[in-house]
């Protein structure tokens, strides 16, 4: 079972698994800028599903560029950005690598692939704890 730390999933048998966001708010450090010079930064990111990951394996442009994959994938998962109609390949292409690394730092913690936590040590005391560090650009 889950529940919720912040915004992100962990295991607790105590807590409802159905009780945590399926999308999660995101704000690019710099935005996508379309064809009229529009910036978009806002946007909107839903849990992926096992078909988003495995899906993507089968495009030929990763076939032929495995590098291809997080392009495809975040295309997938991104369900908002500004006020684009549609998000696709050619969008997440068209990003600052800037904000390409942002994303793929997004999905990987909010699909828990990522380390939610830093193990720091206080410089008064030499206690270790865990803290999450501050993302810029989330909501």
């Amino acid at each position: 079972m889950y529940t919720t730390d912040s915004q992100f999933p962990v295991n607790d048998a105590s807590r409802d698994p159905t009780q945590f966001p399926l999308e999660h708010e995101f704000t690019l450090p710099l935005g996508y800028v379309d064809a009229q010079d529009n910036r978009h930064c806002q946007g909107m990111m839903r849990l992926a599903t096992a078909a988003d990951e495995i899906l993507p394996l089968r495009d030929p442009r990763v076939q032929n560029n495995p590098a291809y994959l997080v392009i495809i994938l975040l295309s997938r998962v991104i369900t908002q950005l500004g006020s684009l109609e549609a998000i696709n390949p050619k969008v997440i292409e068209g990003l600052f690598a800037t904000d390409l690394a942002y994303l793929q730092d997004f999905y990987n913690r909010i699909n828990g692939n990522g380390t939610p936590a830093l193990r720091v040590i206080c410089p008064h005391c030499q206690k270790q704890f865990e803290v999450e560090p501050e993302h810029p650009g989330e909501s």
